[in-house]
């Protein structure tokens, strides 16, 4: 059997165990809460993260931001963070 990458990168992201996401009004955005801190996160960074529940492939997510903001071409921005977020332990 070979070895496919593609299993990795199609597989639902999710939140670590470690983080909780939540609105916070006094600072009206969405941060990121782990054990040693506090993220404070853009608007897409959230939009992105929000979706991160394990259910949903990364192309589902794609999917999913295109049509709610009418937008294409997003794909790369979405790897992005959800590449940074697993190498920084936000997803696994």
């Amino acid at each position: 059997m070979n070895s496919d990458d593609s299993t990795q990168a199609t597989a639902p992201p999710r939140l670590s165990r470690r983080m909780r996401l939540q609105y916070e009004p006094a600072q009206t955005r969405w941060v990121l809460l782990y054990p040693e801190g506090m993220v404070q996160l853009n608007d897409s960074a959230a939009e992105i993260l929000r979706r991160c529940d394990g259910s949903k492939s990364v192309s589902a997510i794609i999917d999913e931001l295109e049509a709610r903001f009418n937008v294409q071409g997003i794909a790369p921005q979405i790897h992005s963070l959800i590449a940074e977020g697993t190498k920084r332990g936000w997803l696994e």
